[in-house]
């Protein structure tokens, strides 16, 4: 079939398949060196508990069969080992069928530790990276031309994260249609970066613009992907160039990352880099292809009517494998950040004059003379959950208070998740949380004081706590 490659995006493909085994790399990072103690057997909210509770059909996955801290981690280091060799390109050297294999193993790896992650892994760019890596399984190597099906599958996925981006918000926060949001995100993000207060600090009117210019790209320029060259290419230029503007302004895991690579996947590289001479597909191999994309062209039914929902709903996955979602980000926008600060104290009787130390974070704010720092693309997610926390203590019930139980019995895994352990010979006898308002310094407080937030506190989070005897 003569239609089935396009040898114009075999350069596409190879950065596109970087990109992506990047992304790999960096995702199981974060899963070998967080698991233990977010849900591992002596976790907060460990795996064997979820596993009674869920159906297999709900949450497939190897860990089902059967788990161990052990082999999660086994898992976990293997699959970063796996990325890390198809980033250097080790799946070109291999026949066509065992790179297919290779992929799908990561993506089955990765599938599996999503599916037990609970609320830890209940983020979009988890699902986004599952239903690319996916794609990926299909997309072929250096021995055939890349499948034009794919691409354009690829292309419906960048479709929905940007344009699903920005419906969810004209349909949401009013400030994103008067284009005043980013008066305030850039100050109430989850986690900012180190050059966010200077984009806090931004005068308005490039802030409008830069809203505006967020409205366009996400509601006009997807469309433009499925367009003839070079027109697609400037869609995904665009996109490209919209999305290192927000790795430079905050912290967003790998979503920005990913989004990157699935845009230049739409990019016709011939102009750069002439294709080698490709053999034809194999039979199995294209009839492989258009089966799986019929397959989720089905699939892709719920997705493209959420997008067009009043009631559309972000970041949700419609089936247990993650093979199409709904994307979103940031229908509502704070306009006051609330951050939780935890303490400590070893005096065992609470009284007016008893010193509290605090626990500091990796990546959220707490000192307020430390620079927020650079994390993306991997991702904190402890740090992450504690933002939810302070915005409503629901997002907290199921983890919290084994977590401050983890505190208080001075647990390794735990605090190897923190930034600060203020009390390194031995745990504290009491831990408290208390709820603060962060403000970014103006340019003055800051020469003044080295300060790059100010805090006002607002009420008692949870008082102060102990193990029971």
């Amino acid at each position: 079939m003569e239609w089935f490659g396009d040898g114009d995006y075999w350069l596409s493909r190879l950065v596109f398949q970087r990109a992506l085994a990047a992304v790999y790399v960096v995702a199981f990072l974060s899963a070998a060196l967080q698991f233990r103690a977010l849900i591992g057997e002596r976790g907060m909210l460990p795996v064997p508990d979820f596993v009674r509770r869920v159906r297999f059909r709900d949450a497939p996955g190897l860990f089902r069969l059967r788990y161990s801290d052990r082999l999660f981690a086994f898992c976990a280091w293997t699959g970063a080992a796996l990325s890390a060799a198809l980033a250097a390109g080790a799946a070109d050297r291999l026949p066509l069928a065992v790179a297919m294999a290779w992929w799908a193993v990561l993506w089955a790896l990765y599938l599996s530790i999503v599916n037990v992650g609970q609320t830890w892994y209940g983020f979009g760019w988890e699902s986004l990276l599952l239903e690319t890596g996916f794609l990926a399984v299909f997309l072929g190597n250096e021995r055939t031309a890349p499948p034009v099906l794919i691409l354009l599958l690829l292309r419906w996925v960048l479709f929905r994260v940007e344009f699903g981006a920005g419906m969810i918000k004209i349909r949401g926060d009013r400030c994103w249609r008067d284009l005043t949001c980013l008066y305030y995100h850039h100050e109430t993000q989850p986690m900012p970066g180190p050059l966010s207060w200077f984009f806090h600090r931004l005068p308005r009117p490039l802030h409008r613009v830069e809203t505006a210019a967020s409205h366009v790209v996400q509601l006009l320029v997807p469309v433009l992907l499925f367009t003839p060259q070079p027109v697609a290419t400037a869609a995904a230029a665009a996109i490209v160039l919209t999305q290192l503007w927000l790795v430079l302004s905050g912290n967003f895991s790998w979503l920005n990352w990913l989004t990157i690579a699935l845009a230049l996947s739409a990019v016709d590289g011939s102009p750069i880099a002439r294709p080698p001479a490709l053999p034809a597909a194999p039979l199995w191999y294209e009839i492989t292809v258009i089966a799986v994309a019929a397959v989720l062209l089905v699939l892709s039914y719920r997705p493209a009517r959420n997008l067009l929902s009043r009631r559309q709903r972000m970041n949700r996955s419609y089936d247990p494998l993650h093979l199409v979602n709904a994307y979103g980000a940031f229908g509502t926008v704070g306009r006051v950040r609330m951050e939780l600060v935890v303490e400590g104290t070893v005096e065992t009787r609470i009284h007016e004059g008893a010193v509290w130390r605090e626990y500091g974070f990796r990546g959220k704010p707490t000192d307020v003379r430390r620079m927020p720092r650079q994390f993306a693309p991997y991702h904190l997610r402890l740090d992450w959950m504690m933002w939810f926390a302070a915005l409503s203590p629901a997002y907290a019930r199921p983890w919290f208070g084994p977590f401050v139980e983890r505190l208080l019995a001075g647990d390794r895994d735990t605090l190897r998740l923190l930034g600060h352990n203020p009390f390194p010979g031995e745990p504290p006898a009491y831990i408290r949380a208390r709820l603060y308002r962060y403000r970014f310094t103006t340019w003055r407080e800051l020469r003044t004081t080295g300060a790059w937030w100010r805090r006002t506190l607002v009420r008692e989070f949870l008082p102060p706590t102990r193990l029971s005897r």
